[in-house]
């Protein structure tokens, strides 16, 4: 029988290696690598890799090698350009590609909050493992608040005491958080409405509320996004927003590249990104076969 800690284990020993897998990959997408050049590249045999693979993505390194490429992500922008930001969330629940858009319900901190540091906020926090690595979740009464990749959790702590730097902190897995671990364990969607409470000015939450009109395993660019929130000068100011996103993943600021089709970068590392974008086209294929 496994352990969670066991599961947790595993999780982010298979996530390092295919995350290695996936700058190797990247750094020689040309040449189109062979599986037995990644497997060696991560010191497993081939039969070995492939299993990891499959487990992780869902699909065959082949398969995922497409979704990785420039030519995939230039294809996903002209094709969706035009429709990408009129789907509205009022569609129905039986569609699960949707289902993570629904089920996140944004509230801006009051005026006084985000004035004074969060004094007076009691943000409970925990660590748990994921997909794509270990995470920090942090929540207030009202919501999550914070969701950091992390390699160390002092580091990650003290990132969301930053943010928050007049806030009362403690460790504890409530409501909130338990949510976020059960997505992440289920890989598919949310069983419960997700509820953020978000720390950020007025222009800020419309950027992090358009990242989630952007279809899972869909992808945008700045320039778009700042045409959506009727701001289409405002690339750069987006760019910054995005930068900025507190919760990594629910709001899906991975899910923004450049015009050019390349990946751009991310708070939490480009490889991560790649990995998320490619494990998401991976998931939808997976759905409509």
């Amino acid at each position: 029988m496994k352990t969670n800690a066991n599961v947790d284990a595993n999780s982010e020993l298979d996530f390092n290696r295919i995350s290695s897998a996936i700058g190797f990959i990247v750094s020689r997408l040309k040449e189109q690598p062979t599986i037995e050049e990644i497997a060696a590249h991560v010191h497993l045999s081939e039969d070995h890799f492939r299993r990891i693979f499959n487990r992780w993505a869902g699909v065959s390194p082949k398969k995922f090698i497409h979704y990785l490429s420039l030519q995939y992500a230039k294809r996903l922008l002209l094709e969706k350009q035009a429709t990408l930001f009129e789907t509205t969330l009022e569609i129905g629940l039986s569609s699960t590609s949707r289902l993570h858009d629904l089920f996140v319900k944004m509230e801006g901190m009051s005026p006084k909050e985000y004035k004074n540091g969060g004094e007076n906020l009691q943000i409970s926090y925990c660590f748990s493992s994921t997909h794509f690595g270990e995470i920090i979740i942090a929540s207030t009464g009202k919501g999550i608040c914070f969701l950091s990749f992390h390699q160390e959790n002092e580091t990650a702590l003290q990132d969301l005491m930053c943010l928050f730097p007049k806030a009362y902190f403690y460790e504890n897995c409530d409501s909130h958080q338990a949510a976020i671990i059960t997505f992440f364990e289920n890989k598919t969607h949310f069983s419960l409405p997700i509820h953020l409470h978000l720390n950020g000015t007025s222009f800020q939450m419309k950027v992090w509320e358009a990242l989630l009109k952007i279809p899972n395993g869909e992808v945008s660019t700045y320039g778009k996004l700042a045409k959506s929130i009727d701001n289409p000068n405002a690339s750069r100011a987006v760019g910054t927003a995005i930068g900025s996103n507190p919760i990594a993943f629910i709001l899906p600021c991975h899910r923004v590249i450049q015009s050019t089709g390349n990946t751009g970068g991310y708070r939490w590392g480009e490889t991560r990104k790649r990995a998320i974008l490619a494990w998401e086209a991976a998931q939808n294929t997976s759905r409509n076969d």
